[in-house]
């Protein structure tokens, strides 16, 4: 079991920053690639960036590419979120996911991870 949880409420203005952080325990978090997606009201998960078990190789939706960083520091258990430029089309459920995944379907399918957290509300106003 990995146990999962984002950090990084935020409510921030059309054209901010905000930074999410995901905290991970358990099981080996270097084993895993990790991702984050996002879920507005009435719309489905969609993912949002992910970055692999090395930290070397990130990816990353065509919404945000340029705008968003993912990071991770394997020693500390962390993965963390940089967000700029936000727009209120930005505005959702943030979720951090941990999974064995190897192919680009897997890395952008919520269903492909295994561990999830428990979301954090990301609020962009206009």
């Amino acid at each position: 079991q990995v146990q999962l949880g984002e950090s990084g409420v935020g409510l921030v203005q059309a054209g901010g920053s905000l930074r999410l952080s995901c905290a991970a325990s358990g099981r080996t978090f270097s084993n895993y690639a990790m991702a984050w997606f996002r879920q507005a009201p009435g719309k489905e998960r969609d993912f949002v960036a992910a970055i692999a078990w090395t930290a070397r190789d990130t990816y990353y939706a065509d919404s945000v590419k340029g705008r968003f960083t993912i990071s991770r520091d394997n020693a500390k258990n962390t993965m963390d979120l940089q967000m700029n430029s936000l727009s209120p089309e930005d505005t959702a459920v943030y979720y951090c996911a941990a999974g064995r995944v190897y192919t680009q379907v897997q890395r952008t399918t919520a269903n492909t991870y295994d561990y999830w957290g428990q979301g954090t509300q990301v609020t962009v106003s206009s």
